[in-house]
């Protein structure tokens, strides 16, 4: 039987799963074993070193390697074809099968879609509250209207590739491998135009101003993303338009800060109404008044919550909630009567009105022994 339909693994005497290291030094025993020079003249010797030559040539190669191991001699035979037309069983393909495009097939180049673009907003926070619809203007590639799309002047048409045949690659033998690329003359569209529109320059599209209205739903929020469908970039000769993706940045609020669908906000009150109890009213995002009560006694730092007076949920139902850290602030300025009043009422202090001071003095005396 031939040297080149023996098992590669036999003729090296190896296992399927041997490692490189292996491979070669079972090729460097039997190279010197069967070497020509040592057996001069002695012909079965001179073709058992040509075939542990040309299984070390495949093994030693991991490409070469994983080829012969799925497809066996078959993953060398039959030549590579140098026309990309033509029958695909050539090397080439059996690299296509194994390591994807890189090593060729493909076909003719499909219209690619244009680009997706990205357009930034900024809105208020009432507006996303309220959601808005508004115009904005940019400037994309857009179908050419000579054209309509197509690269060619009106009347003409496209022809095949010449180069290619169709096909929109050509392949290029280089040593053992068989490479494929896009066709330089159709760019991998396997057409040529014969006529190129002088509007577009035979692109099938131009970059011209455009007006679109963008609808910001209710409850958007920093970073949420608006997509157009079919607004991006027109595609190359008559493809489907990439999209356009509205990213919205909700402007920072004089009032209220954002968590969510929480609204969150800090209010001073003075510190008889902290103590009293009472009730307080501030703006609502929604325009109406939010009223708050009180309770007698509330801590500086404590938070008091409005049940759906927050923002709304996007694309769903109902509101979050709005926040209140309340802030007790001392008087800076009083009057000699309220000033008597507060003398008066610290003549009449027990230590039992606030506990949290009587047991912090109370742990430092502990502390100190008494």
């Amino acid at each position: 039987m031939a040297a080149t339909q023996l098992d590669y693994y036999e003729v090296l005497g190896v296992t399927r799963d041997a490692d490189g290291a292996a491979i070669k030094a079972a090729y460097r025993k039997l190279a010197m074993q069967y070497h020509p020079d040592r057996n001069a003249g002695c012909k079965e010797n001179e073709g058992k070193f040509k075939a542990v030559s040309e299984a070390y040539d495949v093994l030693k190669d991991p490409q070469k390697r994983a080829a012969y191991d799925r497809f066996g001699h078959a993953a060398f035979q039959n030549g590579a074809s140098g026309h990309p037309g033509e029958g695909f069983g050539d090397i080439g393909d059996i690299f296509e099968t194994i390591f994807g495009q890189a090593f060729g097939g493909g076909g003719r180049q499909q219209g690619r879609r244009g680009a997706d673009l990205r357009y930034d907003m900024e809105v208020t926070l009432d507006e996303a509250f309220h959601g808005k619809s508004a115009e904005i203007a940019i400037e994309v590639s857009q179908s050419c209207g000579t054209c309509h799309g197509s690269g060619a002047t009106p009347g003409t048409g496209r022809r095949r590739c010449n180069l290619c045949s169709g096909y929109g690659k050509v392949r290029a033998k280089q040593g053992f491998f068989v490479v494929e690329r896009d066709c330089p003359n159709c760019h991998g569209r396997g057409e040529v135009i014969e006529s190129p529109c002088r509007s577009c320059r035979g692109e099938g599209r131009v970059d011209r101003p455009q007006t679109l209205t963008v609808d910001v739903p209710p409850g958007v929020d920093s970073g949420t993303r608006i997509r157009l469908s079919g607004k991006g970039e027109a595609g190359p000769h008559g493809a489907p338009p990439g999209d356009l993706y509205i990213f919205v940045h909700v402007k920072p609020h004089p009032i209220f800060t954002r968590e969510g669908t929480t609204l969150l906000t800090r209010v001073p009150i003075s510190f008889t109404t902290a103590a009293l109890g009472g009730e307080i009213e501030l703006p609502g995002i929604d325009g109406e008044t939010v009223t708050l009560t009180i309770p007698t006694g509330l801590q500086s730092g404590e938070q008091l919550r409005q049940r759906g007076a927050g923002m709304p949920v996007l694309q769903g139902r109902g509101r979050g909630d709005l926040v209140v850290e309340v802030a007790v602030e001392t008087p800076t300025r009083m009057s000699r009567e309220q000033r008597a009043l507060l003398e008066q009422f610290r003549e009449l202090e027990t230590g039992e009105e606030c506990p949290a001071s009587r047991g912090f003095f109370d742990k430092i005396k502990s502390a100190l022994g008494g």
